[in-house]
């Protein structure tokens, strides 16, 4: 298996994600809440490419209503029922709902790479478990970080590079760019303080001064869960994988 690595959407090419396995990174913090949701029993995570697209998508939809869950630069947008922090999706709350989920980052990039033929949400807290997803789909893969704002986002290279590590010790991986093995070295230098390399990241810095800091805490708990969401089309959605 070949694992390449883009440091944002915007650097693939035609060839980046047809007939290859991909895994998208939002760290902080879309990746990680929607494994956080799934985690929690949430049924199916509606992917949107902007708030007001979510909005409209709930309002047109027939009873139960969907839950609006995401966020505009950090903070929760007018009239959602959930921001974008992984800590307040629980069992008890959410079993069962529907989200309709907008962030800046994150379901964007999950558009971008919506011809993948297996498509997958990474993080820190299921790195392991999507390891073992890609190993078993045997696909080559591309990993792909949504980064912030346009930026290179250090979180996310840091998810990528702990699901490249453990998919090697599971199968026969090659790392077939530079980004990928840069990614790899990222992850097993900071390895031993994720939550300080996560808080010291740009993106971080933002969770942070937007008072969310248990959020970062919370994306840098390595392996907290065995789930793995993946991407379904027709309406573009994210449901908990079985492969």
């Amino acid at each position: 298996m070949r694992f390449d690595l883009l440091v944002l959407p915007r650097d693939a090419q035609p060839d980046s994600f047809a007939g290859r396995a991909v895994v998208v990174f939002d760290v902080l913090r879309a990746t990680t809440t929607m494994t956080a949701a799934l985690a929690a029993g949430v049924a199916e995570i509606r992917i949107f490419p902007d708030t007001d697209a979510a909005r409209r998508a709930a309002d047109d939809g027939g009873p139960p209503r969907p839950l609006l869950c995401g966020e505009a630069q950090c903070l929760p947008p007018a009239g959602f029922d959930l921001g974008n922090s992984p800590g307040a999706l629980t069992a008890a709350a959410h079993a069962g709902r529907t989200l309709f989920m907008s962030t800046t980052n994150g379901t964007n990039a999950i558009i971008a790479a919506r011809s993948a033929q297996l498509l997958l949400a990474g993080a820190l807290v299921n790195a392991s478990a999507v390891a073992g997803a890609l190993v078993r789909s045997g696909l080559d893969v591309t990993l792909l970080c949504a980064g912030t704002n346009g930026q290179i986002a250090m979180e996310d290279l840091i998810g990528a590079g702990a699901v490249a590590h453990a998919a090697r010790h599971l199968g026969d991986v090659h790392l077939q760019s530079d980004a990928a093995r840069m990614a790899v070295r990222l992850f097993k230098g900071a390895q031993e303080r994720l939550g300080g390399a996560l808080a010291d990241a740009a993106g971080g810095l933002n969770v942070i001064a937007a008072g969310l800091s248990p959020d970062v805490e919370f994306a840098a708990r390595l392996d907290a869960f065995d789930v793995v969401g993946r991407v379904q089309d027709g309406p573009l959605r994210l449901v908990r994988h079985s492969g």
